[in-house]
C-alpha cells in the first residue's frame, strides 16, 4: 500500500520438445547436522519436526534450451537438519516471512537496501531540528482478515500502531469534502509507519538482518544458494525467498535458474507515484470553512494529486503548534506521465513536478491559482515502482524444485495487509516444505502458472472496507492460511 492486464490461459509450459542437457555438480559428502536452534514460547508454534527418510543422490540443473532460455535449477541434496532461508526484501512482506519462519523454528537472514531503516514503502522521514515528520509512501492500513487483525492486535498492545481517529473522506475538485464513515477502523504507526517495521524484530532471536545491502547475484551449488553483493559474498541459504518486485527483481531473476518464477514477476505490472513532502507555516484553508474539515483525503477530480494528509494532526494531534507537515501523493496516470530514473531525478523535472502538484493542491482546496501559501520546505520523490495493477490473487509462489519463493502484497491485492499475509503464508508453506524433507516436491509448486486479472482500487492502495466489495480483487479467506 502506499496507498494488474487479464490472462485466462495458464502460463505456457517453457519447456518445447528440444532434449534437455543435464549438468551434475560435482557432489561433496554432506556435512555433520547442525545444532537445531532453540526457541522460547508456545511448543503449538509447531517447530520443523523433519522427515528423516531423504534420497541422497547431488545437485543438478537441467538445460531447456542453451541459448533462449534459462536454465531450471533442480536441487536434489537431502534439506538439512537446520535449515536457513535468505529473504531478499526488508518491507512488510520480507518481515512477516522472516517472523513466521522464526515461530516454525526456522532461521533466517533478510537482505533490505533501507540505509534509515527497514519497511520499503512503510516510510517515514524525520527532518531535524524542528523535527519535521511525514509518512511518505503507505498512508494507513485497514484490517479485513482474521490472521491479519491477531498481528494488529499484538502491535496495538506493544504501543507500535493506534487508530487514527481523525477525519478522512474524499476531496472534489474545488474544495467540496465529504467524510468517510469512521468504520472500519483506521490503523496508523504512532510514531510513524517505519518505526512498527524496525521494531517487529527487536525481540526475535532467529533473524538476522543485513542493510544496507543490495543482492545483485543468486548461484545455485550443491543443493544451497549462495547470495552475493557486486561480488561480495553475502552467505549460503538453503531456500530463498524475493519479497520485492520491479526492475530490480527481474534482473535478480533473469538468470538465475528459476524460469518459472522470473516469468511470473515479468508479468506484473506497477504504477509509478510521485510523494511530496511540505511543510507550511500556517494551516492551509478550504475557502468558506471555519474550520479544515480533514487530516486525510482522497481527491476527485485532479489530474496530479490523488491524495493529501496533514501529518503534523495524524501523527501529533493536538499536541503540536508548530509547523503543518503534509504528504501529497499524485496519480497514477500523472507518476506515469513524468516517469523518469527515480535514482536520478533531472532538476527540470522536480521543479516541474513540485509546481504542478501545488497547482493540483490549490485546485483541490478550490484556493484561487497562485494563492497557496509557498511551503518553508519541500522534498519529492518518486515511487517508480509503486503498486501492482494485476494480480495472481493467490497468497505465495513457491519453486520447490528450485526452493524458491515470492511474496508480496501484489500477489494479493495492493495493501499492508495484503503483504503481511504473503509473507505469513509463504514462510509456513517452506517450513511444511522442510518438515517434507523435500522428497515430493511436486506437491510444493504453487502459483508457478496462475493467470493475472487488474487490480481495482485507489491510486495509493486498497482499503478492504472504504470501497465497494465490486472494487476489490481479493482471495477467498481459506487461500490466505496456506
Amino acid at each position: 500500500m502506499l496507498c494488474y492486464s487479464h490472462s485466462c490461459h495458464l502460463l505456457q509450459p517453457l519447456l518445447k520438445t528440444h532434449k534437455p542437457l543435464t549438468i551434475t555438480f560435482s557432489s561433496q559428502p554432506k556435512p555433520p547436522p547442525r545444532k537445531r536452534p532453540t526457541f522460547d514460547g508456545d511448543q503449538s508454534q509447531r517447530p520443523i519436526t523433519r522427515n528423516r527418510h531423504k534420497r541422497s543422490y547431488g545437485a543438478s540443473r537441467r538445460s531447456i534450451l542453451k541459448t533462449l532460455k534459462q536454465e531450471q535449477v533442480t536441487f536434489t541434496t537431502p534439506v538439512p537438519d537446520d535449515p536457513t532461508v535468505g529473504i531478499i526484501g526488508g518491507g512488510m512482506a520480507g518481515l512477516a516471512c522472516a517472523l513466521y519462519l522464526e515461530k516454525r523454528g526456522v532461521r533466517s537472514t533478510v537482505f533490505d537496501t533501507g540505509v534509515h531503516g527497514l519497511g520499503g514503502r512503510m516510510g517515514t522521514r524525520i527532518v531535524d531540528p524542528l523535527p519535521l515528520v511525514f509518512d511518505h509512501a503507505a498512508q494507513f492500513f485497514t484490517v479485513s482478515v482474521p490472521r491479519f487483525a491477531e498481528l494488529i492486535q499484538g502491535w496495538v498492545e506493544q504501543g507500535l500502531v493506534r487508530e487514527w481517529q481523525g477525519t478522512i473522506g474524499e476531496l472534489e475538485v474545488g474544495g467540496h469534502f465529504v467524510p468517510l464513515p469512521s468504520s472500519p477502523p483506521r490503523y496508523i504507526g504512532v510514531n510513524g509507519m517505519r518505526p512498527i517495521a524496525d521494531s517487529l524484530l527487536s525481540q526475535t532471536h532467529m533473524i538476522n538482518v543485513e542493510r544496507p545491502t543490495w543482492i545483485s547475484k543468486l548461484e545455485p551449488f550443491n543443493g544451497t544458494w549462495y547470495l552475493s553483493e557486486n561480488g561480495k559474498p553475502r552467505g549460503q541459504f538453503d531456500a530463498i525467498v524475493i519479497a520485492h518486485n520491479g526492475k530490480c527483481a527481474n534482473r535478480l531473476l533473469g538468470s538465475s535458474g528459476l524460469p518459472l518464477i522470473a516469468g511470473q514477476m515479468k508479468r506484473l505490472e506497477l504504477s509509478s507515484v510521485w510523494a511530496l513532502l511540505a511543510a507550511f507555516e500556517d494551516p492551509l484553508q478550504i475557502p468558506g470553512g471555519d474550520t479544515f474539515p480533514f487530516e486525510g483525503a482522497f481527491v476527485k477530480g485532479v489530474d496530479s494529486i490523488s491524495w493529501m494528509a496533514n501529518n503534523t494532526k495524524k501523527l501529533l494531534g493536538s499536541q503540536s503548534g508548530g509547523p503543518h507537515c503534509w504528504t501529497f501523493l499524485s496519480t497514477a496516470a500523472y507518476g506515469k506521465r513524468n516517469k523518469v530514473p527515480q535514482e536520478n531525478i533531472p532538476t527540470a523535472t522536480k521543479e516541474k513536478v513540485t509546481t504542478g502538484m501545488l497547482m493540483g493542491v490549490e485546485e483541490a482546496l478550490g484556493l484561487p491559482k497562485g494563492s497557496l501559501q509557498t511551503p518553508f520546505y519541500s522534498r519529492l520523490q518518486l515511487w517508480g515502482a509503486a503498486l501492482p495493477t494485476n494480480t495472481p490473487g493467490i497468497p505465495c509462489i513457491f519453486d520447490p524444485h528450485g526452493r524458491a519463493g515470492i511474496c508480496g502484497d501484489w500477489l494479493l491485492g495492493s495493501n499492508l495487509e495484503s503483504a503481511a499475509i504473503s509473507g505469513m503464508a509463504l514462510a509456513n508453506h517452506i517450513a511444511d516444505y522442510f518438515q517434507s524433507g523435500g522428497d515430493h516436491p511436486e506437491e510444493f509448486a504453487v502459483g508457478l502458472r496462475n493467470g493475472f486479472e487488474p487490480i481495482k482500487g485507489h491510486d495509493i492502495g486498497q482499503f478492504p472496507g472504504l470501497e465497494p466489495q465490486s472494487q476489490t480483487h481479493a482471495a477467498p479467506e481459506m487461500q490466505l492460511t496456506t
